[in-house]
C-alpha cells in the first residue's frame, strides 16, 4: 500500500541521523542491486554519496534487505522532494549496470511506487533494459530537463536566432560569438575572462560559429570555472552532478543519468548536441571517481543564490554575461558554493588550471587553434595528467 508524503506543516525535515541514512542506503542498495548483488562500483557510489550527503560513513559490504514497504515506513515523514531523491539514487545505481536486468528496473519500480514518486526516468531504464536504446533516447528528451523546451526560453543564451531545440547549434551567428570572444576584455579574475582563458587554453570554439557546441550546453562551461572543476571526460561526470543536484527541478536529474549513460555504460550514443560516448570513466577507478561525483552532488544542494533568495538553482538557465565581470570568488560567494572536500581533493578532483584539468587532446586543439590566430599559446597553468608509470 503507497505511504502517501505528510502534510507540509508535518513534514520531517531535519538531516537523516546516522541510523536513518545507513537504513535508507539500504533501501536503495535492496532495490538497485542485481540478482548477483552489488557490483563494486554501486557499491563505492552509494557509500560516497551516503557519506557526503549525509556525513554518516555507510558499509554496504554486507546488509540486511529493506523491502518497498519497510523504505517507504521509514520515509513516512519525508517530503515527496527527498524520496523522488531517493528513487533517483536508485536510478543513478541501476544505470551504471550493463546489462540493465529487468527485474531490478521493476523493483525500482515498485519501491517508488510505495513511496508514492512517479519519475519518467524510470520509464527510460525500462527501456535500456528491453534494449530499447533509440526509443529511451527520445524519451529522455520528452521526459528530461529539456521537456519544456520553447524557442522563447533561449532569452538567455542570447544568440540571434532562434532556436528550434534545447540542444540546437547556432553556427552562423556572429554577434553570438563577438559576445564570448570579448570575455577577454575582462579584468583577470572575473568569471567571463576564466572562460574566455579556459576557451583558449583547449581549443574550443566559441558559440555561433561552426564547431561550436550548443549555446545551451556553452552554459555548463561557466560552471567548469566556477566551481573548480577540470575539462576532462571525470570533471564532466562532477560537472554534471553539481548541475543536477543543484536544481531543486526533479527534471534536472536526467543531466546526470546523460552523462552516465554516455561515460560509463554506453546507453546513449550521443548527447546534448555534442557529446559522444565514451565508457567505463566511472568503473575505471570506481573508488576515486565516486568520491568526486558524490562531492559535486553535495557542493550542488548546498547552493543558494543570496541574491534572489532562491534555495534551487538552474545553472543551466542563468544569464551568465551579466555576471561575466564580476571576480569568480565574489560569484562563488553570492552561489554559497562550498570548497571541495578534503576526500574530493585526494581523490583527484581538479581545477581547469591544474595538472590532469586539460586532456591532451585538448592542450592540442589549443596550441593549434593560438597558431591559426597568430597568438603565443597560453595554457594559463593548465596541463595533462602525467603518464601512469609502468608497470
Amino acid at each position: 500500500m503507497p505511504v502517501a508524503p505528510p502534510d507540509p506543516e508535518q513534514a520531517l525535515l531535519t538531516p537523516p541521523d546516522a541510523e536513518e541514512a545507513t537504513r535508507l542506503a539500504y533501501g536503495i542498495a535492496s532495490a538497485a542491486a542485481p540478482p548477483s548483488g552489488l557490483t563494486q562500483l554501486q557499491r563505492l557510489l552509494l557509500e560516497a554519496i551516503a557519506k557526503a550527503m549525509t556525513e554518516h560513513p555507510v558499509s554496504l559490504q554486507t546488509f540486511p534487505n529493506l523491502s518497498a514497504s519497510e523504505l517507504a515506513e521509514l520515509m513516512r515523514g519525508r517530503t515527496l522532494e527527498f524520496r523522488s531523491r531517493i528513487v533517483q539514487l536508485m536510478l543513478l545505481l541501476a544505470l551504471t549496470l550493463r546489462p540493465l536486468p529487468p527485474e531490478v528496473v521493476e523493483r525500482i519500480c515498485e519501491y517508488a511506487c510505495e513511496l508514492s514518486v512517479d519519475d519518467s526516468m524510470i520509464d527510460v531504464a525500462r527501456e535500456f533494459s528491453a534494449g530499447s536504446f533509440g526509443l529511451a533516447a527520445l524519451d529522455f528528451e520528452r521526459n528530461g530537463y529539456t521537456a519544456a523546451w520553447h524557442p522563447d526560453d533561449a532569452s538567455f543564451l542570447h544568440s540571434s536566432r532562434e532556436l528550434q531545440s534545447a540542444w540546437d547549434v547556432s553556427v552562423t551567428d556572429p554577434a553570438l560569438a563577438r559576445r564570448w570572444a570579448e570575455l577577454e576584455n575582462l579584468d583577470p579574475g572575473t568569471l567571463g575572462r576564466g572562460v574566455w582563458e579556459m576557451y583558449q587554453a583547449r581549443g574550443f570554439e566559441f558559440p555561433g560559429v561552426p564547431g561550436s557546441a550548443p549555446p545551451l550546453l556553452a552554459q555548463h562551461d561557466w560552471v567548469h570555472v566556477l566551481a573548480d572543476y577540470g575539462t576532462i571526460v571525470e570533471s564532466e561526470l562532477e560537472v554534471f552532478a553539481f548541475i543536477a543536484r543543484a536544481n531543486d527541478d526533479l527534471h534536472a536529474f536526467s543531466l546526470l543519468a546523460m552523462v552516465v549513460c554516455l561515460f560509463e555504460t554506453g546507453y546513449l550514443r550521443s548527447g546534448a548536441g555534442l557529446f559522444e560516448s565514451n565508457v567505463g570513466h566511472l568503473s575505471n577507478d570506481a573508488g576515486h571517481i565516486s568520491v568526486r561525483l558524490a562531492d559535486a552532488m553535495y557542493r550542488g544542494a548546498r547552493c543558494d543564490d543570496v541574491a534572489t533568495h532562491s534555495p534551487g538553482i538552474d545553472f543551466l538557465r542563468m544569464d551568465w554575461f551579466e555576471l561575466a565581470g564580476i571576480p569568480t570568488e565574489e560569484v562563488r560567494r553570492r552561489f554559497c558554493i562550498p570548497a571541495k572536500s578534503k576526500d574530493a581533493v585526494s581523490a583527484g578532483s581538479v581545477g581547469p588550471w591544474q595538472p590532469g584539468g586539460i586532456s591532451p587532446f585538448q592542450l592540442n586543439s589549443g596550441r593549434a587553434m593560438a597558431a591559426r590566430l597568430g597568438r603565443r599559446y597560453d595554457a594559463h597553468g593548465a596541463t595533462p595528467s602525467p603518464p601512469a608509470p609502468a608497470p
